[in-house]
């Protein structure tokens, strides 16, 4: 079963954090980009192990947008 999950990026002084809002307690961190996705795809791949089929494709999302957006402070 194939599907898409959503994943949060964070980049720090201490590098790059990264969690899953569909997963609550999915979260790992890496010292660089690529570093950090490879973690967070194998942090999902193993939470999902633990789920049942039905629960996990619950948890799958059919399509993802996200976006910056540029914004004047003060």
């Amino acid at each position: 079963m194939r599907g898409k999950i959503s994943v949060v990026i964070e980049k720090d002084e201490h590098g790059y954090y990264a969690f899953s809002p569909e997963l609550p307690g999915c979260h790992t961190q890496g010292g660089t980009f690529e570093e950090v996705r490879a973690n967070i795809e194998e942090a999902i791949e193993l939470y999902l192990e633990t789920l049942t089929p039905e629960e996990a494709e619950g948890l799958l999302s059919s399509d993802i947008y996200t976006t910056s957006m540029e914004v004047t402070v003060g």
